[in-house]
């Protein structure tokens, strides 16, 4: 376990250190599973009740904070900008009307601090973890027999509860994916991969040694592999690739890549988000994007700028290889990163009526780097916290589009998100089939604004940084949470892979200053008027033969549309461009030399916010 740094010593970096230079040091390391089985079906195991359990008693801190370093130390006193003087600050808010939650429900409370909430809608069913277990819900919350909830454990023999868990849905494969890691040494990096899309039957259930905590632990979808990014503490950091295509078979031995580097901010709290694939698979071939920041606080040449890196992995070799590149460094609109610096402290985020602070998780993106595919361009969108003002205390969220066009990426779009005096912090960004974007987040403030969730978004036709929508509240907070500060580490937000406009959230909430979870689903309204892939677009896909049939109405008319065909691992199989008439647009593929298996029908139109995408099933 690492040792805890002195106060001093882990806050006195020098300039020197805080600008050095990206390196990637060639260094490559592949390492196979400690542990490997599949679990009987988890309707089979005997469900656990502590993570739905309400209230604080009892209840006790995760002891990753071990790991959780100081922010880096403000050295420059002429960093930009200065208190209240962000210069892409919404400081009104939007007027257009956003409807309340569609389907919401309590989830579980968790058994510590912080419950660390994560979760992911699959075609029939919601899967949410907390720290320290899991738990099974129908789409409209009702608990599913045979559900849960489940320790952690029950997926891993041998090991304990430690967290940190993440829940995502691959629906380019159909199959579940649930992570945590392992405290104790040797440390560990636990993988547990559905063999169905059902969440309560078998898994191939993983277990990886690693020389180093990998704490706060992140993972991604992207066609040559599961990415994970983590806090590792100073020195080298690490992008840590698992072996999708043997996991999804149930191999016994799939390959985890380690590939080491050194970014100029990994002396303090530390972790890089690597691209989540959501929408269509990028192509085969296509890098995964890994997205940190730095700021001009830090001192030496660091400026605020968002810093990208594109990987690339071969794991065709006996040794796979893999190329690490910083191809941008993005210069953002000014902003300050920079929270409580008093180690253990990271008091960030006032309460009402109490001197009691919470943590406001600053000095990374925060969870997902949504991307997406876009005929003609990719997206991503990244959110984070910012400091607004230390008198008042006042934190709120910077959120970011970035665009991918013809191999070089920019920053699209950015906002601060400020609409009053209230915090506004743990924030979790995701785009639609529209193009609109959804903004969740914690919100806390200095009158009778207890810790809750709130939303906002906007449309893809809307002024540029701007949230349009006024703000929701999904779940309002009751009471504050005294004697300690941790808050949930994070938060997610995701897309149903059944509809491309509903948005999914779990979070965390305070209710009588107690615990508590929220699960919510909820839509960006679409303007009238407006050309968009709605739900009411229809796309069918049937197999007739050897002939892949393809059906499409309620699209634009007169416009040229591209048709793709792609298998589970991005490998474009065929694509052509189609001038739909009447709104109605038929082609058909040869499918004929074609294995049995899942493939991605995408309909889109170049340069626009506008595809849909259809999986099919090859018998």
């Amino acid at each position: 376990m690492k040792k805890l740094y002195l106060l001093m010593a882990g806050l006195c970096l020098s300039g020197s250190l805080l600008a050095q230079t990206d390196q990637d040091d060639g260094s490559v390391q592949v390492i196979y599973p400690a542990s490997f089985e599949i679990t009987k079906p988890l309707r089979e195991m005997v469900a656990d009740t502590k993570s739905d359990e309400v209230g604080m008693n009892g209840k006790t801190e995760s002891r990753d904070k071990e790991f959780r370093r100081p922010m880096m130390l403000s050295v420059n006193p002429d960093a930009q900008p200065a208190d209240g003087q962000d210069p892409v600050m919404q400081a009104i808010m939007g007027t257009k009307l956003l409807t309340l939650p569609i389907n919401q429900w309590n989830g579980q409370s968790g058994s510590g601090y912080p419950p660390d909430p994560s979760g992911a809608a699959g075609t029939n069913n919601y899967v949410q973890a907390v720290n320290t277990a899991y738990k099974v819900y129908t789409k409209t919350g009702g608990t599913v027999a045979s559900g849960g909830p489940f320790n952690l454990s029950h997926l891993w023999s041998g090991t304990s509860d430690d967290g940190d868990p993440i829940v995502l849905y691959d629906k380019f494969a159909d199959r579940w994916f649930i992570t945590q890691f392992q405290y104790n040494s040797p440390y560990k990096a636990c993988i547990a991969v559905s063999t169905s899309n059902d969440p309560t039957g078998t898994y191939y259930s993983y277990t990886f040694n690693t020389s180093i905590m990998p704490d706060y632990l992140k993972f991604s979808i992207w066609h040559d592999g599961y990415y994970m990014t983590a806090n590792w503490g100073s020195g080298s950091q690490r992008i840590i690739v698992f072996e999708r295509s043997v996991m999804l078979a149930g191999g016994a031995s799939p390959r985890m890549l380690v590939k080491t580097y050194s970014p100029p901010n990994d002396g303090a709290f530390f972790c890089p988000l690597s691209a989540d694939a959501d929408g269509s698979l990028p192509a085969a071939g296509t890098p995964c994007p890994i997205f940190s920041y730095t700021d001009d606080s830090w001192g030496g040449s660091n400026t605020d700028a968002i810093k990208v890196y594109e990987m690339t992995v071969n794991w065709v070799p006996t040794t796979p290889t893999a190329t690490l590149t910083n191809v941008a460094t993005l210069a953002a609109a000014a902003f300050n990163s920079d929270y409580d610096q008093s180690y253990p402290q990271w008091n960030d985020v006032p309460q009402p009526g109490t001197s009691d602070m919470l943590d406001g998780i600053g000095g990374v993106f925060t969870f997902r780097a949504q991307h997406r595919v876009w005929p003609g361009y990719n997206s991503v969108v990244l959110c984070m916290g910012v400091k607004i003002s230390d008198s008042p205390i006042q934190r709120s969220i910077r959120w970011f589009e970035l665009r991918r066009t013809a191999g070089t990426w920019s920053i699209y779009q950015q906002g601060t998100y400020t609409p009053d005096a209230y915090t506004r912090w743990c924030g979790s960004i995701a785009m639609d089939d529209n193009g609109s974007i959804a903004l969740v987040y914690s919100i806390s403030g200095n009158s009778t604004v207890y810790p809750g969730i709130r939303y906002t978004g906007r449309n893809a036709s809307d002024p540029l940084g701007t949230m349009t929508y006024s703000e929701q509240i999904a779940q309002a907070g009751t009471g504050v949470q005294t004697t300690i500060n941790r808050w949930g580490d994070y938060s997610q937000t995701s897309l149903d892979p059944s509809d491309g406009t509903l948005f999914w959230h779990t979070g965390e909430y305070l209710s009588s200053g107690n615990i508590m979870t929220r699960i919510f689903s909820f839509r960006i309204p679409v303007p009238t008027g407006i050309e968009t892939v709605t739900s009411e677009s229809t796309c069918s896909v049937s197999q007739s033969g050897s002939t892949l049939l393809v059906r499409a109405e309620k699209l634009p008319d007169a416009k040229e549309l591209i048709v793709d065909l792609f298998d589970i691992n991005g490998q474009l199989i065929e694509g052509r461009t189609i001038q739909p008439q009447g709104n109605k647009l038929e082609t058909s593929f040869n499918i004929s030399n074609l294995a049995k298996g899942t493939y991605l029908v995408r309909i889109g139109e170049m340069n626009t916010s506008f595809q849909k995408v259809t999986k099919v099933i090859i018998n």
